[in-house]
């Protein structure tokens, strides 16, 4: 398929994550008041949608309380800048095995399994515009760590999105994730024109060279709306890419910590970048009201 470049570009900032980043930056954010405070700097900066999880505000450890979902979704629905809020419902789906002689019973440390209704409980009370669903079951870097999506649990989770009317964006770590995320929406459990987040360099996902992300990008249906990350260093050269290919882009801190070599970012900085990048190519940003329209979405006002 030919490159098409994408003029009109929308970037989402992914402000903290559930990796184990928390102590190596002074940046990463916390609380609810620092992530909602990171993510509206971030939409200051160029971001039109911003993507959370929380924290357990004295460790810093992936948490899925509701108490937390709730603060930075009213925070940032009260802030005086629009942005378009989208919440991980990525969580509760962890299983750490034992050794590789006992694997079971699983390694009580790390592993968090939950059924589909308590993984989207913070879904159903804060209603986001954009929630994500991770279209797949992977290994990831950690030797025993599994990342669980089975297809019944995600026939279930975006069947509850769609009932909601949170706009389910697909995490695609591999090809195979979006060849399922074609079966969701053919079968109606999802809506389409569907939005994928193409999930480059994740270990062992799909890995971030060009042939590999010209595959994602093509097994894309032609209606739908993407966007790209990678990680680290590959983060900055990764929107290039997915501008150039025809896509929209993903930056922050929980994909990347680095503004350059040494340097360590905020979230702002790294959108701003992103900006820098993108207006270099000749193509625009798009603000939170454009991306509404492009996808469908309804803002909620503030406590709803």
């Amino acid at each position: 398929m030919p490159l098409t470049m994408n003029r009109n570009v929308f970037i989402t900032c992914a402000v903290t994550g559930s990796g184990g980043t928390q102590d190596k930056s002074p940046h990463v954010p916390r609380s609810p008041k620092e992530i909602a405070a990171s993510a509206i700097d971030a939409a200051k900066a160029g971001a039109a949608v911003v993507h959370c999880h929380v924290r357990d505000p004295e460790t810093g450890a992936p948490s899925r309380r509701l108490d937390l979902y709730r603060e930075v979704t009213d925070l940032i629905r009260a802030a005086d800048v629009d942005v378009v809020l989208n919440l991980t419902a990525g969580m509760g789906g962890d299983m750490v095995f034992g050794s590789t002689e006992a694997p079971l019973p699983l390694n009580e440390k790390g592993t968090d399994m939950v059924g589909a209704t308590e993984r989207m409980a913070h879904v159903r009370e804060c209603l986001p515009e954009i929630c994500t669903l991770d279209c797949g079951t992977m290994n990831f870097a950690e030797a025993d760590y599994v990342m669980t999506n089975t297809p019944g649990m995600l026939r279930a989770m975006g069947s509850m999105m769609t009932e909601l009317g949170v706009k389910p964006e697909i995490e695609a770590f591999d090809t195979g994730h979006l060849w399922f995320a074609k079966q969701l929406v053919q079968e109606g459990t999802l809506a389409s024109p569907a939005l994928v987040q193409l999930c480059m360099g994740v270990p062992w996902g799909a890995p971030n060279d060009m042939n590999t992300f010209m595959a994602m990008v093509n097994a894309v249906p032609d209606d739908w709306t993407w966007s790209a990350f990678s990680l680290g260093r590959d983060q900055m050269p990764y929107v290039a890419a997915s501008v150039l290919a025809g896509g929209n882009v993903r930056v922050g801190l929980e994909d990347n910590l680095f503004l350059e070599k040494g340097v360590l970012a905020t979230n702002a900085q790294l959108v701003e970048k992103a900006v820098g990048v993108i207006e270099g190519m000749g193509a625009k940003i798009m603000g939170p009201e454009a991306v509404r329209e492009k996808l469908g979405l309804t803002k909620r006002a503030p406590g709803a």
